[in-house]
């Protein structure tokens, strides 16, 4: 993770660098490496990290970190994680209560004594017949990004959720989770074009659990 925050370089000045994890399909080990690489640059980041889980009903990032206090550090009390109440997503149908806003739904928590923050979606707080859905658009990664040095999205898998295609136009790197021992190349060139014809832009591709070097076939998906 030291090797990849360097490939991709430091946060550009005034704003965070936005990076998104995602992968062709679920067992890559996305959520692993987008929690691993928060941890890193949360190591030496001067302002807050965040770690987002696109997947808003799994939690999992979350479940996780809280689980393993002796690990990542004991979680903070839960906050609001949208500077200016903009969100990624809608809930809908809209409930009565005008209070209920988006970003409501969402809530950030300090991780141990460091500087970075996980976020997990207050699925509890859906009423019955309501739903999530991720938006496209820039405002919400916009506000976060002036106040903080990286921004570390955690997307679904592409054969469960086109999640990760919506918001890849707003992020500064997209990388593609690829796992040595799967090798399913067609996926992978799948999600690929996907992100591409979304509008998204890649800044490589991350292989998991591979030999040194890669196997030529996964070096052969490399942008």
């Amino acid at each position: 993770m030291a090797a990849l925050a360097e490939r991709l370089g430091p946060a550009p000045g005034a704003v965070a660098r936005l990076v998104q994890f995602v992968a062709a399909e679920p067992g890559e080990g996305t959520s692993t490496l987008a929690r691993a690489f928060a941890l890193e640059v949360a190591r030496t980041a001067i302002r807050p990290v965040w770690l987002i889980e696109l997947d808003l009903m799994r939690g999992e990032q979350h479940h996780l970190i809280s689980a393993e206090p002796e690990v990542y550090g004991r979680l903070g009390d839960p906050t609001r994680a949208s500077p200016d109440h903009s969100m990624f997503f809608t809930v809908q149908p809209r409930a009565d209560d005008p209070a209920a806003a988006d970003d409501g739904y969402l809530a950030a928590y300090a991780v141990g004594r460091s500087r970075l923050y996980v976020t997990r979606f207050r699925r509890e707080r859906l009423a019955p017949g309501q739903a999530a859905r991720i938006l496209p658009g820039a405002a919400y990664w916009e506000a976060l990004a002036a106040r903080s040095d990286y921004v570390v999205v955690d997307a679904p898998a592409w054969s469960r959720s086109r999640a990760a295609g919506a918001i890849a136009p707003s992020m500064d790197a997209n990388l593609l989770v690829v796992s040595a021992e799967r090798r399913h190349p067609d996926a992978a060139a799948t999600v690929m074009r996907g992100v591409e014809a979304a509008g998204g832009r890649w800044s490589g591709v991350v292989v998991n659990r591979a030999p040194k070097p890669p196997p030529r076939l996964l070096r052969s998906l490399a942008p």
